[in-house]
């Protein structure tokens, strides 16, 4: 990662920290109390295809005793009502402000996969990864709507796996790697506010 980029990853952090902490406060008393414990939901990313670390979010599913990769259409009866409403506004994924401080994650970049994907598609993402996981990106950007119907549609983890694998990776590959060529504070930040000028209409 270049030193600029990180710069300005833990600038913005510890500057929005002061205002999102007060939110994440008042989430996290508003989630035990509706939804009780655990709070957080931790889960191995891989940072490059050979270090994972532990990602930090709000929980919005109710507890499961084995997690079968992507979120599709099979997961959607475990979303809790506030699970709902968290995801749509990405609220939660405000825990994850303490990842980017400790370096695992950028606010912008190619979202971290899990380990059995990475193991699936070496080659694709020994290039993606090439880049510190982000936040949100550019494919994030262009592609999370329709990657959301797409898996929306799955019944089983089976074909959650098996369209995510075919249809979804390949597409944001491309859109992560045109990324990486042309990274810049520039259009860093415009990805940022297109982003949170979603975030904003969705919820």
């Amino acid at each position: 990662m270049p030193p600029g980029k990180r710069l300005f990853d833990i600038g913005l952090a510890l500057l929005l920290l002061v205002p999102l902490g007060l939110v994440m406060a008042g989430v996290t008393v508003w989630l035990a109390l509706t939804e009780g414990r655990p709070v957080l939901y931790g889960a191995e990313r891989m940072r490059d295809p050979d270090h994972g670390f532990t990602l930090w979010k709000f929980r919005t599913m109710r507890p499961a005793a084995i997690d079968s990769g992507v979120s599709g259409g099979d997961k959607a009866a475990r979303i809790t009502p506030a699970g709902r409403i968290l995801r749509r506004t990405r609220l939660d994924e405000l825990p994850q402000l303490f990842n980017i401080l400790k370096g695992d994650m950028s606010f912008v970049g190619p979202r971290p996969p899990l380990r059995r994907y990475v193991e699936a598609c070496p080659e694709t993402y020994a290039a993606v990864l090439r880049s510190r996981p982000g936040v949100t990106g550019l494919a994030t950007l262009v592609f999370h709507r329709h990657e959301e119907r797409l898996l929306a549609q799955c019944a089983t983890p089976e074909e959650t796996n098996r369209v995510y694998l075919r249809r979804c990776i390949p597409r944001k590959a491309r859109l992560d790697l045109i990324y990486q060529r042309r990274q810049s504070l520039c259009l860093d930040l415009w990805i940022l506010l297109r982003t949170l000028r979603g975030v904003v209409r969705r919820g």
